[in-house]
């Protein structure tokens, strides 16, 4: 049976989906993209996702929040941390940890990390208070986050740098403290599988315009 335009971007969307989710490495799915747009039969298509698990067959991750509406998924339960301390040391926080409603971090001639983009949060309204003397604090978060940056510097300061496109339903996080001849750095910074989607989705658009533009070579010729 001949292969449609709408089912070779169906194909197209669940190997996106799959290089995102870390099934697909960038090499494999350039080849089986490829393959999809090139494809002129059912039979050609249905190879190369016959080992992929059909679309909405697996659970939601934290990884997959943001504006699908997984931010709802990710507000509740109770934290599996309240507070950091690093004295000539460090220490992180990244994964799928739940912040408490109030976190406290405290760094002396040492640094910390926190990573926000696939926490949880015990509650909608969280507090993070950071005082750093001679070491620094640095919190990633992501750009859909809900985010308030202040506090007070000494030789030190707080600052903050990434585009942010706040999303109504996330989280509210407010970052405070204070900074003695250090400092608390915010960044603003996608996701892993969300970096991976969006860089399939430049891979299918050259792909997509490579064979247009064949095509239209073959109609002159």
């Amino acid at each position: 049976m001949r292969a449609s335009d709408a089912e070779r971007e169906r194909v197209a969307e669940r190997l996106r989906e799959a290089v995102a989710e870390g099934r697909l490495d960038m090499e494999e799915f350039g080849e089986r993209l490829d393959a999809t747009y090139k494809a002129r039969t059912y039979g050609e298509l249905e190879p190369l996702v016959s080992d992929l698990p059909a679309t909405g067959t697996h659970a939601p991750s934290p990884v997959a929040a943001g504006r699908s509406g997984g931010w709802a998924q990710r507000i509740g339960g109770p934290a599996t941390s309240k507070g950091a301390f690093a004295f000539w040391g460090g220490f992180s926080r990244k994964g799928t940890w739940t912040v408490a409603r109030t976190f406290t971090s405290f760094t002396m001639m040492g640094g910390g990390e926190l990573d926000l983009r696939e926490a949880r949060f015990e509650d909608r309204e969280t507090v993070i208070r950071c005082f750093a003397i001679m070491g620094g604090v640095q919190i990633t978060v992501p750009p859909d986050l809900n985010v308030e940056v202040s506090g007070i510097g000494f030789m030190g300061g707080f600052g903050e740098s990434g585009e942010g496109d706040p999303d109504p339903s996330a989280p509210r996080v407010k970052i405070t403290g204070f900074a003695l001849m250090g400092g608390v750095g915010v960044e603003r910074k996608l996701r892993k599988a969300e970096r991976q989607r969006l860089k399939a989705e430049r891979a299918a658009e050259r792909e997509r315009d490579r064979l247009e533009k064949g095509d239209g070579r073959k109609e002159l010729g």
